[in-house]
């Protein structure tokens, strides 16, 4: 799909290319106060008031998510003009803007248009900017015609005729929108694959899978790969994940990407991924309903691989280390079982109590070989507690620092990117849930904070570095009828290192 960007002020008369352009529709947003200006206004007089009269009719109110498609108008050159309801004027903020955005594709989708001229982005957004509306409009897009068909013998039609889609700004945001439109598209491809993966059953994406895609990502975007097996992880002394590895037959892949944006001697940002392609829970037996969507425990994996590969399309000048640990979680004779003690990269020992409780058994070995690279911050990502789903529900992740300032950033990207995330507190109280009779720590810490509790746990492995855990459990991927991986945190994450490249 082609996004492009024209300059157009529509309160100086310099429309002309969009009033005579040929275009299949051209998108128009409507208030609730039904007082039409901008492109509204201009097109309502091209069309000798075509669009107030429809308002007057009472068949556009302007109600936020509603459309009304208008069909061989004369007096443009866009043979249809769609109207979108955008709500109330002085509540145009960045949900009301999705929810138009949204609106207005699905009834495009619905049809046959190949062409659109796309206006909404030039509307007045509370807070935010042109630019801000373009890529949210193109990620709003990306994720309407997003479909996992890869592994049907009989592939549903494609959703879209759409080919090209023009966006209006004004003049003095035509360079940051073509910025923009080109983030726009970068981040919808790191989601695109973030969501593939996940969606991808466990017996497919299986930790080798993995380790194979991470090498075709080096491959295509030039990036650094390593990959390391069994008899590697046993000489760096990884006791921890490979406890977990114990009982599966799929071999363990440790990966580390690495995107060299900037000089060699500037600090990396590190992403550490979680990457179960299937958690049974292990010997502690997960129950069976809904076991099938531990397929999605690889989620973080994931969001690592799509982030590397936005800020490789991006280009952006920044140091960036993906790091994923990778194995099976499955119960057999040679699993470990509760109450076993097994030794951390990091010397530190770890008494067992659940082995459903595996994705900080992965994570601590992979947060401590990230020391070698001398971080200037290390931001894990996983599926981690069903805690965390209770604490927060599937519309934020759970945010975890140490450090207030990295903490800052993090939701600041999460703000700008629509990607929310809560902070939830990681004091040192919570530590004393994680004592053990037997070893230097268990790897629980009872029902009570359990989302807190895990955070604590990854903590005792990142004293090296500034460091924040991202819970995504009851944000990466859906159930129900609208089943099927999110891609988030992938644009926090790529937020957050656009705002990093930015600063350095």
């Amino acid at each position: 799909m082609d996004f492009s960007i024209k300059a157009c002020d529509w309160t100086k008369g310099t429309t002309n290319v969009f009033l005579t352009g040929k275009s299949d529709c051209i998108v128009i947003g409507v208030f609730e106060s039904q007082t039409l200006s901008g492109a509204g206004l201009e097109i309502d007089e091209a069309t000798k008031g075509l669009i107030t009269r429809v308002v007057k009719a009472g068949d556009m109110q302007g109600k936020s998510g509603t459309t009304v498609f208008l069909h061989e108008v004369s007096g443009i050159g866009a043979s249809r003009v769609l109207l979108v309801g955008c709500g109330k004027q002085d509540a145009f903020g960045q949900k009301a803007y999705n929810d138009a955005a949204r609106a207005a594709w699905r009834a495009i989708l619905g049809t046959k248009i190949g062409q659109v001229t796309f206006t909404l982005a030039q509307l007045p957004i509370k807070e935010r900017t042109a630019e801000w509306g373009v890529r949210a409009a193109i990620l709003a897009l990306r994720t309407e015609t997003y479909q996992f068909t890869q592994m049907k013998s009989k592939p549903d039609p494609a959703k879209r005729a759409l080919k090209r889609v023009v966006f209006s700004v004004d003049t003095v945001d035509e360079k940051a929108a073509k910025i923009a439109a080109k983030e726009g598209e970068a981040l919808a491809n790191g989601l695109d694959l973030a969501r593939d993966l996940g969606n991808l059953p466990g017996n497919v994406c299986t930790p080798t899978y993995l380790a194979d895609t991470a090498k075709t990502l080096a491959k295509d975007w030039k990036l650094k790969v390593e990959v390391l097996g069994q008899k590697q992880l046993e000489a760096l002394k990884m006791g921890a994940f490979l406890s977990v590895t114990r009982g599966s037959a799929q071999p363990p892949q440790f990966i580390v990407l690495q995107h060299q944006g900037a000089g060699q001697k500037a600090a990396p940002v590190v992403l550490v991924g979680k990457g179960i392609t299937f958690d049974s829970g292990g010997i502690s037996l997960k129950p069976g309903d809904s076991m099938d969507e531990m397929k999605y425990d690889m989620c973080g994996a994931a969001s690592v691989f799509g982030t590397l590969r936005a800020v490789a399309e991006l280009g952006l000048k920044i140091n960036v280390v993906g790091i994923v640990p990778t194995c099976e979680n499955m119960p057999s004779g040679t699993a470990t079982k509760p109450g076993d003690i097994v030794t951390s990269m990091s010397g530190q020992t770890i008494e067992v109590l659940n082995t459903d409780a595996e994705g900080r058994l992965i994570l601590c070995d992979a947060l401590t070989y990230a020391e070698r690279f001398k971080p200037a911050a290390v931001i894990d990502i996983a599926t981690l507690t069903g805690a965390c789903v209770i604490a927060l529900g599937h519309h934020n992740s759970g945010l975890f620092a140490k450090d207030d300032a990295l903490a800052g950033e993090l939701l600041d990207a999460s703000r700008e990117a629509v990607d929310p995330a809560w902070r939830l507190p990681l004091d040192d109280e919570y530590q004393e849930q994680l004592k053990s009779n037997f070893a230097d720590m268990a790897n629980i810490g009872g029902r009570p904070a359990g989302s807190v509790t895990a955070a604590c746990f990854l903590s005792r492995f990142t004293e090296a570095y500034p460091w924040a855990h991202l819970d995504i459990a009851g944000t990466a991927w859906k159930s129900g009828a609208a089943k099927g991986a999110t891609g988030r945190p992938v644009p926090l994450l790529t937020q957050f290192l656009i705002d990093r490249a930015q600063l350095s």
